[in-house]
């Protein structure tokens, strides 16, 4: 019996809200991601343990990426020229609707009824298993982690590692209670075996395969796909059409490009060195070939990318090469897991993405959840100014929303801001404010509307009875 579809999901700032509160308050979710996030920091860590080595190839990386911006529209040309002369039938979607139309009618042409789909986060963005499951179109996930997800409805919650959530214990449940009720599965190895007896079928009758694109090459009409489990070499060789999703900025020039780019994505997502399998894909079979697909289609899909490009700062997301290297050190991510946003793209590349893509209108609160530490611009190997971006975000958001409703609580934000202002723009008020809270200050009660929120999850600071400046008069030195 195929996996159910996950129910469709509605952005909200209230439930973003409620779901942080409600993962701040699991425990076991906690553990789960402090296990699983400690150990890929320090995988990253060890395939890169020469910083300077990695500012280099970081520099490359980004250059690389930021030259196939430049001529972005012109790349794609190209590249659409290159994949027709080598057979590859290319379509352009401008939204997810018409990506998924598009995919429907390849399917449809076909008579396919069964679909095994190799990791694709722009396959997540369009909703496609469901949409396909509408029209009567099984459409299994073949990624071990995806598949997992897959079977107990949920969203992934890292666009690496999406079952990352789960431990070994919840996971061989899930597995006894929804995939084989007479498997005793309870190790990684068995539960492989479990899940590759059930995909292997899937493989032989599928008529259609589907995948994702990590980098498609310009001047060749290639398509390159990493993977480390070979479901998405079966998903692309044994079905008889193969249809593969990406999104426009995924383009890069030449073969030559890939080297930095590949290096950087590896390390950074699963701190490898390289990946089990990089797949190359220029065409459909051939003549005298005993494998491969019949038929090789590409939708290219924009959904909003064409508008970030029109921005200089903000064309910059579309940098990102999806590693997920900024959700791993993320300190608000690490903490909530990838459930609470409540969209495809979590984490710090989330928060500046889905905005984008659904409206500042419907998500720019995704960009207000970030202590903007700087951690994620830190470790993404292409140089995206994360920061500066989600400043410009909350910018827009705060801007929509004062366009949209003029509140009591913005009133009152408004009157901090502008006290805020008064007292730190006039050293006479700073210095009467800084000696009562010196004095008074950790006399507050933890009790009050305020601070009780705060003080739920965070250690109150604590105010030195000395202001700064009086410690440094004290210690005689001239600070005029």
């Amino acid at each position: 019996m195929p996996p159910e579809t996950m129910p469709h999901q509605t952005l909200s700032e209230k439930s973003f809200l409620e779901d942080t509160a409600k993962a701040l308050k699991d425990p076991q979710l906690r553990r789960n991601f402090k296990r699983a996030m400690s150990g890929l920091v320090a995988k990253r860590r060890n395939v890169f343990p020469n910083a300077s080595e990695f500012e280099g190839l970081r520099e490359q990386a980004s250059a690389v990426r930021r030259k196939t911006l430049s001529r972005l529209p012109e790349l794609l040309e190209l590249l659409e020229f290159n994949c027709e002369r080598n057979g590859i039938r290319v379509h352009w979607a401008e939204t997810t609707e018409e990506a998924n139309r598009i995919v429907l009618d390849i399917a449809n042409e076909a008579e396919v009824r069964l679909a095994v789909k190799g990791k694709s986060m722009v396959s997540e963005e369009m909703g496609l298993n469901a949409f396909l499951e509408e029209h009567g179109i099984e459409a299994i996930e073949s990624d071990l982690g995806e598949y997992i997800i897959q079977v107990d409805k949920e969203l992934p919650s890292h666009i690496i590692m999406p079952a990352i959530h789960k431990n070994l214990e919840e996971i061989s449940k899930l597995f006894q209670e929804k995939v084989d009720s007479n498997s005793t599965s309870e190790t990684a190895e068995e539960m492989t075996a479990t899940a590759r007896k059930i995909l292997r079928k899937k493989f032989h009758d599928a008529d259609m395969g589907l995948s994702g694109v990590n980098f498609a090459v310009a001047e060749t009409g290639t398509l390159c796909l990493v993977e480390n489990e070979g479901n998405g070499r079966f998903c692309t060789t044994l079905p008889k059409i193969h249809v593969a999703l990406m999104g426009i900025e995924k383009v890069v020039e030449s073969l030559q490009d890939l080297p930095p780019l590949l290096t950087t994505l590896t390390g950074s997502a699963t701190g490898q060195p390289i990946t089990t399998y990089f797949n190359m894909i220029s065409g459909p079979r051939r003549e005298g070939e005993k494998d491969g697909p019949h038929e090789v289609h590409l939708v290219l899909l924009d959904n909003g990318r064409s508008k970030m490009y029109e921005d200089e700062l903000l064309r910059e997301t579309l940098l990102c090469i999806r590693c997920g290297a900024c959700m791993n050190h993320c300190p608000v991510y690490t903490r909530i897991g990838g459930h609470a946003y409540n969209t495809v793209y979590p984490g710090p590349i989330g928060k500046i993405l889905t905005p984008q893509i659904k409206g500042i209108e419907n998500a720019g609160y995704l960009a207000n959840a970030s202590s903007l530490c700087g951690a994620c611009v830190e470790v993404c190997p292409v140089q995206i100014p994360i920061t500066e971006i989600l400043l410009r975000l909350r910018h827009n958001w705060t801007h929509q929303n004062k366009k949209r409703h003029w509140t009591d609580k913005n009133r009152l934000e408004l009157l901090i801001w502008n006290g805020w202002k008064q007292v730190f723009s006039k050293p006479g008020l700073y210095r009467i404010q800084a000696g009562l809270l010196g004095r008074l200050g950790n006399l507050l009660p933890k009790q009050t509307p305020i601070l009780s929120r705060w003080a739920r999850f965070r250690s109150l600071p604590r105010f030195s009875k000395k202001s700064l400046h009086r410690l440094v008069e004290e210690e005689g030195i001239d600070h005029e």
